[in-house]
């Protein structure tokens, strides 16, 4: 219950905050200043709904071969994020430039969100079936390869989405690996051939390397530069819930992956510590159940959504700040975003149906 309690806690205040930030502009929009926050609203309940019903389904289900099929439920799952993520270059709707979602009729969906579930799934069960290939090459290469197929397609188009799964993977391997060394060693390489494919391959994202290096004297730091100043601005306490004043125009769509920027102009350093703690003891609980679940599918499973929380809590909270260059990660469970969010909720299903069945120590 602590787990859900967390959980209902960060949405909750997901939803103040979405609300406090984006009034502004849905009334300039839509005339309706609580726009956004119906939607999120919406999006909430059928993530809650989602999470609910995935926690009464037993996650050893995953396992089980499919009558006719000769495949585990997993892989299928697999199979049809891939289907999923190649259809998204065919039909695919493209928003703000980018080519992300698909729509079918007043529902739109992103499916990277899929493909970091199908992603953590699909590794959780090559090291449930193989627990000691993780520590050697050839089966590190194995797991590295499946997980490739989706990571490629991602990344073609959302190159953030795909370094956060990349993170999962990875970060899974390591915690099942009896032998690291090789796993620091090929996430080097791994930083190392990404830093060299935006460097000569992609001039879009080095530009956001130049503007990451020079966000003052760059017009494209414009929306990185208001966020420092609200930042700044906000101080030790902050100016005050709904107080903020970057978020009228100033930031572009501030409810979405800037909100940090305005949690901590209008409650400050000390709020922004808070939200920070309150991540962490969710990450802690996650991680207290991984240690007691009641086996490796179990484990590695809650192993990779820690994983998953923790990178895209990072990595926001570092471009907002400007730590690492820009990128299109949300903050999770607070940001305005409704695949994001029902599929974290999923996730957080899984969590809870874990934590029944956990080994007391």
């Amino acid at each position: 219950y602590s787990l859900l309690l967390i959980v209902l806690c960060l949405l909750g205040f997901g939803l103040l905050m979405i609300y406090s930030s984006s009034s502004y502009t849905a009334q300039v929009k839509f005339q309706d200043s609580a726009y956004f926050l119906k939607k999120q609203m919406l999006n909430l309940l059928v993530g809650i709904v989602v999470m609910v019903f995935v926690s009464k389904i037993d996650y050893r289900i995953l396992l089980k071969r499919l009558p006719g099929l000769h495949m585990h439920l997993v892989t299928v799952l697999y199979f049809c994020a891939v289907l999923l993520q190649l259809s998204v270059y065919f039909v695919g709707r493209e928003f703000n430039g980018a080519k992300r979602w698909l729509v079918i009729g007043p529902v739109s969906i992103q499916p990277a969100e899929i493909s970091k579930i199908a992603v953590l799934l699909i590794t959780a069960s090559f090291i449930n079936n193989a627990p000691a290939m993780v520590s050697h090459i050839k089966g590190a290469i194995r797991i590295l390869l499946a997980a490739a197929v989706l990571i490629v397609l991602v990344g073609k188009e959302n190159l953030s989405s795909a370094i956060v799964m990349m993170g999962i993977v990875f970060i899974m391997c390591f915690v099942a690996a009896r032998y690291k060394r090789m796993y620091i060693v090929s996430m080097l390489i791994v930083a190392g051939l990404v830093w060299l494919f935006i460097t000569f391959g992609d001039s879009f994202r080095m530009q956001r390397i130049e503007i990451w290096r020079d966000v003052e004297n760059n017009e494209g730091g414009f929306q990185i530069l208001q966020g420092l100043y609200a930042i700044a601005s906000g101080g030790l306490f902050g100016t005050g819930l709904g107080q903020s004043m970057q978020k009228l125009g100033f930031i572009p769509e501030p409810h979405n992956d800037m909100i940090f920027a305005v949690i901590c102009e209008e409650l400050g350093i000390v709020g922004a510590g808070i939200v920070m703690l309150m991540f962490l003891i969710l990450l802690w609980r996650i991680y207290d159940i991984a240690t007691t679940s009641p086996d490796l599918f179990s484990g590695m499973i809650c192993t990779g959504v820690m994983a998953q929380i923790g990178v895209q809590v990072l990595a926001n909270i570092a471009v907002v700040t400007n730590t690492i260059p820009s990128t299109g990660i949300s903050l999770p469970f607070i940001s305005y975003g409704g695949s994001s969010v029902i599929f974290l909720l999923a996730e957080i299903g899984l969590v809870l149906q874990i934590s029944k069945k956990r080994v007391k120590t």
